[in-house]
């Protein structure tokens, strides 16, 4: 096998079993555990704050209900966000940091304060109520926290991502230094993504594990074109030697710990 190394990234927090996704508390352990970047998924709520929440209803991983676009940021940081996981240490007092809302800002913040280099991937979720305004909202928050242009000597790097191609256009256009990765679970037509080709305003191709494993000629094709690729969610033995065979550039997990003790021995 060869020794190429692709960059590790947190799923949602790379919790998995043991903590509650897009919680603090989740992406502080995997940057402890030693990945490369984290990935999290961003919504708008009602009064336009970017939440880190995958599902458009609050009931799989809240003790709320409804859709997280119809609440205020107050009303979502009323409610516990990881009680509900099997992971959570049930015989102790809540943990702010396992159970409150994170937002953009709030993860920004810690990515910031973090110390070391850290590779950041924000999916902005769509179809969304909002449209444009989610990536208006992006682009905003990290011109705040002054991660909008890049700099070399910057520790922390942003990557927005999303599978909305006009999404990803929105980001090129607001702000072009940023990467941009377009998210394919299966393959759209038209766009030439099985020949390599990737819709404008994308910069690295994002396929799914189980595209990846369908298509064999897939990421050949990618790399071919020029582009890089980061595989999501790659989260076991065999799909793991899948993308590592096929030199990948970043590997989206669920599992940092595991994927990162496999790169170790290799």
């Amino acid at each position: 096998m060869s020794e190429h190394r692709p960059l590790v990234f947190a799923h949602r927090g790379g919790g998995g079993d043991e903590l509650p996704e897009h919680t603090l508390g989740a992406y502080l352990q995997a940057l402890e555990d030693g990945v490369d970047g984290l990935e999290c998924d961003v919504r708008l709520t009602r009064d336009g704050h970017l939440v880190c929440v995958h599902d458009r209803r609050l009931d799989r991983t809240s003790n709320g209900r409804g859709r997280v676009s119809t609440k205020t940021l107050a009303e979502l940081d009323s409610l516990d966000f990881g009680s509900w996981h099997p992971g959570y240490p049930v015989d102790e007092e809540p943990l702010p940091d396992l159970t409150r809302l994170l937002t953009l800002d709030r993860l920004l913040e810690a990515v910031r304060g973090s110390g070391r280099q850290v590779r950041l991937l924000i999916e902005t979720k769509h179809p969304s109520r909002y449209g444009a305004e989610v990536e208006r909202r992006v682009v905003r928050a990290l011109r705040r926290h002054g991660l909008a242009e890049p700099r070399p000597d910057d520790p922390v790097r942003v990557t927005v991502m999303s599978f909305a191609a006009l999404a990803l256009r929105r980001i090129r256009a607001q702000a072009p230094a940023i990467p941009t990765v377009y998210l394919v679970e299966i393959l759209p037509p038209g766009v030439g993504v099985s020949r390599g080709r990737l819709p404008f305003g994308a910069r690295i191709a994002g396929p799914g594990v189980a595209l990846v494993r369908s298509r064999p000629g897939l990421i050949p094709a990618i790399r071919a074109a020029g582009h890089e690729a980061y595989v999501w969610t790659v989260n076991d033995e065999a799909d793991l030697d899948l993308v590592l065979k096929h030199e990948v550039d970043g590997v989206i997990t669920d599992r940092p710990r595991f994927v990162l003790d496999r790169l170790a021995k290799m």
